[in-house]
């Protein structure tokens, strides 16, 4: 049974999240969260299943967060800068 899950990123340094997308398969999404910690940038994910209460991404929130649209965009950029600079 595959269970579709939301991808959520977040910025803890500004408090920020966006919600990427719904998908089956989260293991991309997760690999390279993890490798932006690694470069030292403060970030993490969330992957909770989609419900009946969250079928819209715009009804997702998260307690002490405010949504940013490109948030994802934005760190894969940084991250990319990053790892270019070493």
């Amino acid at each position: 049974m595959n269970i579709t899950c939301w991808l959520i990123i977040r910025d803890d340094a500004k408090k920020t999240f966006e919600v990427i997308s719904k998908t089956t398969n989260d293991n991309a999404f997760t690999n390279r969260t993890h490798a932006m910690q690694k470069a030292g940038m403060n970030v993490s994910c969330m992957t909770p299943p989609v419900t009946n209460k969250t079928s819209s991404k715009e009804t997702i929130k998260i307690t002490g967060y405010t949504r940013e649209e490109g948030l994802y965009d934005r760190l894969v950029k940084q991250y990319s800068e990053l790892i270019q600079s070493l």
